[in-house]
C-alpha cells in the first residue's frame, strides 16, 4: 500500500544509522519506550491528563522535544481533540489517560471516532498486570469495552513489546478505513526496565486492506455510467479520508452527473461547483434529496447508506442501480444491495473510473443527461434553501453562521457541534475545500466542536478555527476553554444561543404538539417557554464565563452590530473569543424528512411538500 492509497499518511520511522540499519538497543523504562515510540511513528501532540496507571509515561515526555502534551480539561475533550487534530491535519490523533474513570471518559470520543472512520490512537494506563481482574482500585477492562468501538485495541503488560504495538496501532489506524485504535499498558510494563530499537518487525498476518479495485467492476461500472439518463454521484467521508477531491472533480466533470455530498463529506466537492446539489439525507437539500430518488443510477464513493441519507430504506431510491465503492468490504450490500460492489480505496477507484468513463466515451458511450438537469435545475431553483428574517427584529441564527462564513478567512476550519446549528453550518456556509468542516456525523456527540476546534487549531495553528456550537452543547465542553487560554490556542467560539436544546425543541414543536418537556436551558422549571431573561440574569451568562477562563467574551443581539462583532472577534489572535449571539428560539431546521418516513416525503419548510410532477415516470 501506498500513502496515496490509503487516504491517512501512514507513519514513517525515522531512518537513522545512514538511514539503512536499525538503531542499535538501549535500555529504557517501558515509560520511555513509549514516549520514544510516539517520537518515532511521527506524533508530535499528544491531548490528556495524567493519573495513575499512566503516571510513569508522563515524566519521559519533559525530556522528550519531539511530543508536545496538551493538558485538557476533561478526558473527553482529550479524545475529541485528538480527533480535531486528525480530521484537520490528515494525521493520527494521539490522546492519554489513565486507568478506570480516565479510559472510561474516552469511551464516546473513541465511539464518535470509530462512527466516522477517524484515524486515532488512544493510549491508557492500566493496574499492574498481576492486579489485572482482581477489582482493583480504578480498574476497568478498557479493552473490552472498547471492543465494539475500535478498529483495533491491545493489552500491553511486557514491556519489550511497547515500540512493535505502538507501530501496528498506528499503522492500522491510519490505513484501509481509517479508525481508532485503543493501546492499553499496565503500569508494571510502563516502570519495568527493557530494550528499545527501531523500527520494529510489524506482525498483523491478518490485516490486509484491499485498495486495488477489480478492473472488471470498474469497467461494469463504467458502462452503466455511459448509459445511464438519470445518474447521480452519491460522495461520503471516504473520499475524503482517501484525499480523492480532485480525482472526484475529474469524474464529475468528465460524466456531467450531479454530485450531492454526505454531511462528513462537505469539502470534497466545491459547494460552489454547478453539479453540486448540496447535502442529502433528512435535512438534506430539496434537489439532493429528490436527485437520489429519482435516479437511475447512484454512484456511492465512500459513502455507507446510512439511515439519515436513505430515510425509509425500503422506499430509497426505487429506480436506480447501485455501484457502491468503498475501503471496507463489510459496507458493501450492508443496507442497499449494490449492482457492481467495488472493494477498494477511494483515490484508486475514481482514478481507474476516469480511466474506464474515458474508453467508454472514446467508443462512443455517452448518456445524454439535459433532460435530467432540467429536472434538478427546477428542483434547485424551485426549493433553494433559505430562511426568514424574525419579524421581531431579533437575531436570525441562520444569518449569524452565514455572516461567519462569509467574514471569515478563506481558508477558515470550521467545527460544528449537534443540533440546529450543525445543519445550519451545513447548509449556510460555503465549503470549497477539503478538511474545512469537523462534525460528529455518525455519533452525532454533543459537546464536540469545543475540543474539536481545539486540536484542529493545534494541529493548523496557522488557519483560523471557528467552533459553531449551541449554548447546550457549549455546557457539555466549554472547560476546555481554559486549556486553549493557557495553551495559547486562539480559537474562535459562536454561541448560539436560543435558550433550549433547539432540535429536541423542533421535534416537540413538530410531533408533541409544542409540548416543551425540559428543553428550556436559561430559566427553571417555573418559566414559560418563551420568556427570555434580561441580560444581567441569565444563567450561565456566557461571557462572564468566557472571561473567568481567559477569553474574551463578547455578547450579541441586535442584528446591526452582528458584522462588526464577528469582524472583532476575527481580528483578535492571542486569545481564544467566545461570541454569545443570542437568537430567535423558534427558528427550525428546514428542509426535514421525519425521521422513519420516505424521502418522498421531504418538506421544504413547514406545511410545504415540493411538487415533482411526473418526474420519475
Amino acid at each position: 500500500m501506498t500513502e496515496q492509497a490509503t487516504g491517512a499518511p501512514r507513519p514513517q520511522p525515522r531512518a537513522r544509522s545512514g538511514g539503512q540499519q536499525p538503531a542499535p538497543v538501549e535500555h529504557l523504562t517501558g515509560a520511555q519506550s513509549l514516549i520514544r515510540s510516539l517520537e518515532e511513528v511521527g506524533a508530535d501532540t499528544v491531548f490528556g491528563i495524567p493519573g495513575g496507571a499512566i503516571l510513569p509515561a508522563y515524566d519521559p515526555m519533559m525530556d522528550s522535544s519531539r511530543v508536545r502534551h496538551i493538558l485538557v480539561r476533561h478526558e473527553q475533550g482529550a479524545g475529541h481533540a485528538a480527533t480535531g487534530y486528525a480530521q484537520a491535519t490528515g494525521r493520527v490523533g494521539v490522546c492519554m489517560a489513565t486507568s478506570g474513570p480516565g479510559a472510561t471518559n474516552l469511551v464516546t470520543p473513541i465511539a464518535d471516532a470509530h462512527m466516522d472512520s477517524v484515524p486515532l490512537v488512544a493510549i491508557t494506563g492500566q493496574v499492574s498486570s498481576k492486579a489485572i481482574g482482581t477489582d482493583a482500585f480504578q480498574e476497568a477492562d478498557i479493552c473490552g469495552i472498547t471492543m465494539p468501538i475500535t478498529k483495533h485495541n491491545f493489552l500491553v503488560t511486557d514491556p519489550a513489546e511497547i515500540p512493535r504495538t505502538i507501530a501496528e496501532a498506528f499503522h492500522i489506524a491510519s490505513t484501509g478505513r481509517p479508525g481508532p485504535v485503543l493501546v492499553d499498558i499496565s503500569k508494571d510494563a510502563l516502570q519495568a526496565q527493557t530494550t528499545f530499537s527501531w523500527p520494529p518487525t510489524p506482525d498483523l498476518p491478518g490485516y490486509r486492506p484491499v485498495t486495488k479495485p477489480h478492473a472488471k467492476q470498474i469497467r461494469e461500472a463504467a458502462r452503466l455510467i455511459s448509459g445511464s439518463q438519470r445518474p447521480v454521484l452519491y460522495v461520503g467521508g471516504g473520499v475524503l479520508k482517501a484525499r480523492a477531491t480532485a480525482e472526484l472533480k475529474v469524474l464529475a466533470e468528465l460524466t456531467g452527473a450531479p454530485v450531492v455530498t454526505t454531511l462528513m463529506a462537505l469539502g470534497a466537492f466545491p459547494d460552489s461547483h454547478p453539479q453540486h446539489l448540496g447535502m442529502p439525507g433528512m435535512h438534506g437539500t430539496v434537489a439532493a434529496v429528490t436527485a437520489l430518488q429519482k435516479a437511475d443510477l447512484i454512484v456511492a464513493l465512500g459513502a455507507r447508506f446510512d439511515d439519515r441519507v436513505t430515510g425509509k430504506l425500503d422506499s430509497f431510491a426505487p429506480f436506480a442501480k447501485v455501484v457502491h465503492a468503498d475501503i471496507d468490504p463489510a459496507e458493501i450490500g450492508k443496507n442497499r444491495e449494490a449492482d457492481v460492489p467495488i472493494v477498494g480505496d477511494a483515490r484508486e477507484v475514481i482514478a481507474d473510473l476516469v480511466v474506464a468513463v474515458q474508453a467508454e466515451q472514446a467508443a462512443g458511450n455517452t448518456g445524454d443527461h439535459s433532460e435530467w438537469w432540467q429536472q434538478l435545475n427546477r428542483w434547485r431553483e424551485t426549493y433553494p434553501l433559505g430562511y426568514d428574517l424574525p419579524e421581531d427584529g431579533s437575531l436570525s441564527p441562520q444569518q449569524v453562521i452565514e455572516r461567519i462564513g462569509q467574514l471569515a478567512p478563506e481558508d477558515t476550519i470550521y467545527a460544528a457541534g449537534v443540533g440546529q446549528h450543525q445543519m445550519w453550518a451545513a447548509h449556510f456556509i460555503q465549503y470549497d475545500q477539503p478538511a474545512t468542516w469537523l462534525n460528529s456525523g455518525g455519533l452525532g456527540t454533543m459537546g464536540y466542536a469545543v475540543p474539536a476546534a481545539l486540536g484542529a487549531k493545534a494541529g493548523a495553528p496557522d488557519r483560523t478555527v471557528w467552533a459553531v456550537d449551541g449554548d447546550g452543547c457549549f455546557q457539555m465542553t466549554n472547560q476546555e476553554l481554559v486549556t486553549a487560554a493557557l495553551n495559547n490556542i486562539p480559537i474562535k467560539v459562536a454561541i448560539i444561543n436560543n435558550g433550549a436544546l433547539g432540535m429536541v425543541r423542533q421535534w416537540q414543536t413538530l410531533f408533541y404538539n409544542q409540548r416543551y418537556s425540559n428543553t428550556v436551558l436559561h430559566s427553571g422549571p417555573d418559566a414559560e417557554p418563551a420568556e427570555t431573561p434580561p441580560q444581567g440574569t441569565r444563567c450561565p451568562d456566557f461571557v462572564k464565563l468566557a472571561e473567568a477562563m481567559g477569553c474574551v467574551g463578547i455578547r450579541c443581539e441586535d442584528p446591526a452590530d452582528l458584522d462588526a462583532v464577528i469582524e472583532k472577534a476575527n481580528a483578535i489572535n492571542d486569545r481564544p473569543v467566545v461570541v454569545d449571539f443570542i437568537v430567535h428560539e423558534d427558528a427550525m431546521v428546514w428542509p426535514m424528512v421525519a425521521a422513519g418516513t420516505s424521502n418522498d416525503e421531504v418538506m421544504a419548510a413547514r406545511g410545504v411538500r415540493p411538487d415533482f410532477g411526473d418526474s420519475d415516470d
